[in-house]
């Protein structure tokens, strides 16, 4: 389903050496399959997921999803790629002030169909995230777990093949963060989405169908270092 060959993007730094976040780097991910890329801050792992998205262009090597090069789309290509064929969860709580959770989901479909056809079909999604009771809250009324939540309705609710998820639970506690998780993994797994998260988090490792650590640009065999990987349903 996703494909990396090669991949390849360096950066100069202030001093003047290269800085080689992604250095050669490939990965094949099969359809509905969960992938966590572990690695500290300044890894690498946002340069990667901006590459799969199609917001940064390689140096060198191909992204293919479904056996399309997305690292060779015009900027309007690679607009509408990321519109309708990615779901794209980021740290960053972003929702709209004063706006619901429900039309704080609805977002990325606005002008496609009418107001009442989307919340029919968002409204679903947001009940199995566990917000039937928070539909009409403005997202200021809503807890960090509950936004999290909003962000991932959001990137799903145009049903996309592929989710990129960057350090969801970056900003959420250790219970509310295996909340999200389990809920990312379940979600994901019934509608058959793959799923390629990065984190700096131990517990995310637990969740995943297979777990790498991103190391000098390159994927590498994920190994618990302290011992807080955390296997589901544990505490």
């Amino acid at each position: 389903m996703l494909e990396l060959r090669r991949l390849v993007k360096h950066y100069p730094s202030s001093g003047g050496e290269i800085v080689r976040a992604v250095d050669g780097l490939s990965l094949v991910v099969e359809r509905g399959e969960f992938v966590a890329i572990y690695g500290p801050s300044g890894s690498g792992k946002s340069t990667l997921l901006s590459l799969v998205a199609a917001l940064l262009s390689p140096d060198s090597g191909a992204v293919f999803v479904d056996g399309r090069d997305i690292s060779r789309l015009t900027s309007n290509g690679a607009a509408d790629y990321r519109r309708a064929g990615l779901g794209f969860v980021r740290q960053r709580l972003d929702l709209l002030p004063g706006v619901s959770a429900l039309d704080n989901a609805t977002l990325k479909l606005f002008g496609r169909d009418r107001v009442r056809e989307i919340h029919l079909l968002v409204e679903p999604l947001l009940e199995r995230l566990g917000l039937s009771e928070r539909l009409s809250h403005p997202a200021e009324r809503l807890s960090m777990g509950e936004r999290q939540r909003v962000l991932i309705a959001r990137a799903l609710s145009t049903s996309p093949p592929l989710l990129l998820a960057d350090e969801p639970t970056g900003s959420l506690d250790r219970h509310r963060s295996r909340e999200v998780l389990t809920l990312l993994r379940e979600v994901c797994r019934e509608r058959e989405v793959t799923l390629v998260l990065v984190t700096h988090d131990p517990q995310a490792a637990g969740y995943a169908d297979r777990v790498f650590s991103l190391v000098d640009g390159q994927l590498c065999d994920y190994e618990p270092d302290d011992g807080n990987a955390l296997i589901p349903g544990t505490a």
